[in-house]
């Protein structure tokens, strides 16, 4: 069977974070799982580049979009290195291939119709890349709930596609195919959508150069939705590509469920316009959020280093939380505190003592040769029948794409197998002579279940396979999905190695970084206890004359970057008074990047010039902060860099 699972492209104004790894390491497990049922997995994921975001961001560092991409392309390849992320295809819509499809299929669409020349006016979010009529505005703003921020008028020629003449055989295909959107909340929330009136889609843009131009008025850029979505075929080679023939329609293609509209509605509707057929999954997960609820992402500056989290705790205790926490339905919860709970409770107390204490045992016991069991009694036949039970669990999960369900399952496994250690009690049983041929069986066992272990955390943690059989003196053969309720595998006489503990406990405290970082959750204050503040208590009084000493300026903001291997840190390059200054501010957890640039914030200009991180800072921005709440001091009005504070 083929198998073709999509993750969607993902923007790459600025290096990936924890939050966006989720969508990418659950498409993995996916994909990694099927190839153990012997599928022809072909697994997509790529970057959408073709968007004005990625133009302002790329000014504000003063280089052309494609040198800004490339680099952050890079990142997000590492990232999916480190995290084992196994995907075959790496789509970027900059490339040549990606360019063709999109400018035949636009072609196409005009020819028969389906696109058409009009004006467009009304609100465009630029971080949202989405257009927005003003009935939708909230307070003026955009209204998707992640981003509230400013929308500006926009007034120009544009291409239209017809959305509104495909809204009732979408519909059709919705209620006729239950599973096409999944989970069951994401597909009434398509449902309400469509019901509620299509309105035709703006599909190109004549106000800024970058992306695709429609071949026929090259004025006009390719918009980003309809560039963006024609990935998933220009990546197999559409039309007429082997890849495309193979593996078109896709199984499942994932994503977080701030964009399931477009690729449930918006994507679904152009392949309708092509005549081909529709995926056959369209998945929407829940976001991360921190404690106190708000969404992890970029723009809200409240991310965690990914590269710093995987070196400290490693890539198979990152990828088993981030699948293990999100649920199915709801949004999961991030913060380091519960991280290490879980991967101390759950890794290191659960699964790795397991594996250690029972490969200690047949080393200590049979010399770390593998002896033959002799009768099962009822508690082998317990452990039997469940890891049948856990295996066909985990299966049915899978097809749902309910991968932390698939864990619980298999920790259920993992919970009678320690149960199954207290009940045998191999201590004891190798104190009497008579009890060698049960000691015997209960040894046979211990590995037997290891070695299942490590075929049903498979597509879970990559990195566990290959150490589990070098436990075993086996080779990876031994890793076979269909043999996960099969027992007798192990040959007897094989042996083992007690070896490292596969998830050491771990002791927060050794990383300093991780307190300074860690979320905090702020509790909920009435009104009537806004007295009962604590401030730190007022300085003592200085005179006019020292006060007169700080040279207080508006500066502009040119650029911001996060200082490398930092938490806290932003350098920026502000205008001030013709001259640009680099200034290096401990705000990074509060502001992204791309949110301070073009704006005019107050800088203390004679400040001496002071080194951090090797970076020369010329001056301080000032900002005011309670507990863990920060916000820098702006000047709304566009003051000149360098006009003075007083």
């Amino acid at each position: 069977m083929n198998y073709y699972i999509t993750t969607p492209i993902f923007y790459p104004n600025s290096s990936p974070h924890i939050g966006t790894a989720y969508t990418t390491v659950a498409a993995d497990a996916l994909a990694r799982y099927h190839r153990l049922l012997g599928d022809r997995v072909h697994f997509l994921t790529g970057t959408d580049e073709n968007a004005q975001k990625i133009v302002r961001t790329a000014e504000a560092h003063q280089v052309d979009p494609k040198t800004y991409v490339d680099g952050v392309v890079i990142r997000f390849k590492e990232l999916w290195n480190v995290l084992d992320i196994s995907y075959d295809d790496f789509i970027r819509t900059t490339e040549k291939r990606h360019e063709t499809v999109v400018q035949q299929i636009f072609s196409r669409l005009y020819d028969q119709g389906d696109i058409y020349k009009s004006e467009y006016s009304g609100w465009y979010c630029t971080p949202c890349e989405t257009f927005w009529t003003e009935s939708k505005l909230v307070e003026g703003k955009c209204p998707n709930p992640d981003c509230l921020r400013e929308v500006e008028l926009l007034k120009e020629e544009s291409y239209f596609f017809r959305l509104s003449k495909y809204q009732g055989a979408l519909l059709k295909h919705i209620q006729e195919h239950p599973e096409f959107i999944q989970p069951v909340s994401r597909r009434n929330e398509m449902i309400r959508f469509i019901e509620s009136g299509l309105e035709d889609l703006c599909v190109s843009r004549t106000t800024f150069k970058w992306g695709i131009k429609v071949p026929f008025d090259p004025k006009h850029v390719v918009y980003v939705w309809l560039d963006a979505l024609i990935n998933y075929i220009s990546a197999l080679g559409y039309p007429d590509g082997e890849r495309f023939k193979e593996y078109w329609p896709a199984n499942v293609q994932i994503m977080g469920k701030d964009i399931v509209r477009f690729h449930a509605v918006i994507w679904p509707i152009i392949l309708m316009a092509l005549g081909l057929p529709l995926p056959k999954v369209v998945y929407g997960h829940g976001w991360y959020l921190t404690k106190d609820g708000g969404k992890i992402s970029k723009s809200r500056g409240n991310v965690q280093d990914s590269f710093e989290l995987i070196q400290r705790y490693g890539s198979d205790a990152i990828r088993y939380f981030l699948l293990r926490e999100m649920q199915v339905g709801t949004d999961g919860t991030y913060s380091e505190d519960n991280l290490v709970d879980r991967l101390n409770s759950d890794l290191a107390n659960d699964f790795g003592n397991f594996v250690s204490r029972s490969l200690a045992m047949v080393v200590k016991f049979r010399e770390g040769v593998v002896p033959r069991p002799g009768q099962d009694t009822s508690l082998e036949q317990e452990l039997k029948t469940l890891s049948s039970e856990v295996k066909k669990s985990v299966d049915e999960s899978f097809q749902r794409c309910d991968l932390a369900s698939a864990l619980e399952q298999i920790w259920r496994f993992v919970a009678r197998c320690n149960k199954y250690v207290d009940e045998t009690a191999p201590w004891a049983l190798a104190k009497q002579t008579d009890q060698q041929e049960r000691l015997d069986t209960v040894l046979y066992t211990f590995v037997e279940c290891i070695r299942i272990l490590g075929i049903l955390t498979a597509p879970f943690m990559p990195g566990i396979p290959p150490r589990i059989c070098a436990l075993l003196s086996s080779n990876e053969q031994l890793i076979c999905w269909q043999e996960a309720d099969q027992w007798g595998i192990i040959t007897p006489g094989t042996y083992v190695h007690k070896g490292e503990q596969l998830f050491p406990r771990i002791d927060v405290s050794q990383y300093t970084a991780a307190e300074e970082t860690k979320p905090v959750e702020l509790e909920p204050k009435q009104e009537q206890q806004v007295a009962a503040l604590e401030f730190e208590p007022i300085k003592e009084e200085i005179s006019i004359e020292e006060f007169a000493k700080l040279d207080l300026r508006v500066g502009k903001v040119l650029s911001a970057e996060k200082v490398a291997k930092t938490e806290k840190l932003l350098k920026l390059d502000i205008e001030i008074s013709g001259e640009v200054r680099t200034v290096v501010s401990g705000i990074a957890k509060h502001y992204a990047p791309e949110d301070l640039v073009n704006k005019f914030v107050v800088v203390v200009a004679n400040l001496k010039p002071t080194k951090l991180r090797g970076i020369t800072s010329q001056g301080m921005i000032l900002a005011a902060s309670y507990g863990e709440v920060l916000e820098v001091l702006m000047v709304n009005k566009e003051l000149p860099g360098g006009a003075q504070v007083k």
